[in-house]
């Protein structure tokens, strides 16, 4: 062979050579960009499934909170239930009440038998016990000062005395509370 010959065969080697290694090279390029994107795919996947925990997470804990509110109120409406269960009955039998009073005040006036005034007087001392076990409770009036929480007035009088300015003088109605709940205002009369 002559040397142009070899030259010849070299560089064709050396073209093989260098063709084999770009191959090889754009060959592990393609599997580290395969691999990247592999990759890429995964880490997506795992975006998406951190975001789908924690929206159903969040669903979880908004879900408690709710259910925690309403056991508390359901807890909340059953106290107020049970404690004004009778409210009704019992407003229903404030009339019998007052009536019992006025049939009271009429006997002592009118110098009725004694074993009548008693026997009214037990009537309604069991009516109030009973009610006051069921927790009735009359609103105190007479001396006090106007409380509209509590009291309504109905007629001013005038009075001479500063001390009774101002203040409730006379009850034309009882009012009553049930537990600390006002079921009926005390009608009054407030000096002036």
């Amino acid at each position: 062979m002559d040397e142009k010959e070899e030259i010849k065969e070299k560089k064709e080697d050396i073209k093989e050579a260098g063709g084999g290694v770009s191959d090889e090279a754009a060959s592990e390029g393609s599997e580290k960009k395969k691999k990247g994107e592999k990759h890429s795919r995964k880490d997506e996947e795992l975006k998406a499934l951190q975001s789908k925990m924690d929206e159903v997470n969040d669903k979880y804990v908004r879900l408690a909170a709710e259910f925690d509110n309403y056991r508390r109120r359901t807890a909340r409406e059953r106290l107020d239930l049970i404690s004004t269960a009778g409210e009704d009955i019992i407003k229903g039998m404030l009339p019998v009440l007052d009536d019992c009073e006025r049939a009271l005040q009429v006997l002592r006036e009118s110098n009725a038998d004694q074993a009548a005034i008693e026997g009214t007087e037990l009537i309604y001392n069991k009516l109030m016990s009973y009610l006051k076990g069921r927790g009735l409770s009359v609103i105190d009036a007479v001396g006090k000062e106007l409380d509209t929480d509590f009291h309504e007035a109905v007629a001013r009088m005038p009075v001479q005395e500063e001390d009774r300015k101002n203040r409730i003088i006379d009850v034309i109605q009882p009012g009553y509370k049930l537990n600390d709940k006002v079921i009926r205002f005390a009608k009054v009369v407030v000096g002036v």
